[in-house]
């Protein structure tokens, strides 16, 4: 049976990243794993979950554009931005029209500057700021540029506002929600986030923790998918076995090919990894994989 594999995880609201990641742990039976770029408790949706070798490609979702739908509360704002934390202020609602709606959501398209917020795992000094913020105390957050590739209405009833949002590393879809209501006047929080992609994976493609737990480990196992779907955005080269072997001991392959700063190779139809081609034709191995360990 495999132990390497993306799994596409629907996280239910209520349980942490880690929490859903540990739950997946235990069904697999493999201990190597790492998640993708945390949901929050309250959040729900696609969780990429890489056990095995394909903690090696982490990186490349954390870094990857996200899509989310998500319900914006108008009027009312709470400490943490969410729905899950205290409420600090009440104001009234203005009336709304489509049009107005609009040029608020226009006016964060695009690249903008974002202040994280306090609740999130950024750190300060060595000290994440959620546990700064559950102290009561809170630092200055610089700025940090992100784009807004997609914000779309798709419905607004008096208070409630819904949008799906397409967007890149590092957004804070909460912070978005907080933003929203001080540009319209009357603050807001996050109400729902449903994550829909992450990267190349959408969340049609993903299952449950309770489907997971109705199957034996060797059918749980079933559904992790190939580490190097999480790299289909990269060109590929097909490389003989004599080569590969020199690469698996750290010895540049020469190519009859032009440069590429990153290749997925594979090696008798096996991914084998990750690499790189200089201005010569000389390829050198970033991420090596033994998927058959």
């Amino acid at each position: 049976m495999t132990t390497h594999g993306i799994l596409l995880l629907d996280k239910p609201a209520g349980l942490t990243s880690t929490a859903a990641l540990t739950r997946a742990k235990r069904i697999l039976g493999i201990k190597k794993a790492g998640h993708t770029g945390a949901l929050d408790p309250m959040a729900t949706g696609l969780l990429p979950l890489c056990f095995g070798q394909a903690t090696k490609v982490s990186q490349f979702l954390l870094e990857s554009d996200k899509q989310y739908l998500a319900d914006i509360e108008l009027g009312v704002t709470t400490d943490s931005g969410d729905a899950d934390g205290k409420v600090t202020s009440e104001r009234t609602v203005p009336e709304l029209t489509a049009r107005q709606i609009e040029t608020v959501l226009d006016s964060f398209r695009g690249p903008i500057e974002q202040i994280p917020p306090m609740v999130s795992a950024l750190k300060h000094k060595g000290k994440r700021l959620h546990e700064l913020a559950r102290q009561g105390i809170e630092v200055e957050r610089k700025p940090r540029s992100i784009t807004i590739h997609q914000l779309d209405r798709l419905d607004f009833d008096t208070n409630r506002l819904t949008v799906r949002v397409g967007c890149s590393k590092g957004t804070y879809i909460r912070s978005l929600a907080m933003d929203i209501g001080e540009v319209i006047g009357c603050g807001a929080h996050l109400s729902m986030l449903r994550r829909e992609q992450s990267g190349p994976f959408s969340l049609d493609k993903a299952t449950t923790l309770d489907e997971l737990s109705d199957r034996d480990q060797e059918a749980a196992r079933a559904a992790l998918i190939s580490p190097d779907q999480a790299l289909i955005h990269l060109d590929a080269i097909s490389i003989k076995m004599e080569q590969a072997r020199a690469l698996r001991h750290g010895q540049p392959v020469s190519l009859e090919h032009g440069p590429v700063e990153l290749i997925r190779m594979y090696s008798d139809q096996e991914f084998i990894g990750v690499g790189g081609i200089d201005g010569l034709g000389v390829l050198r191995s970033k991420r090596l994989f033994d998927l058959k360990a």
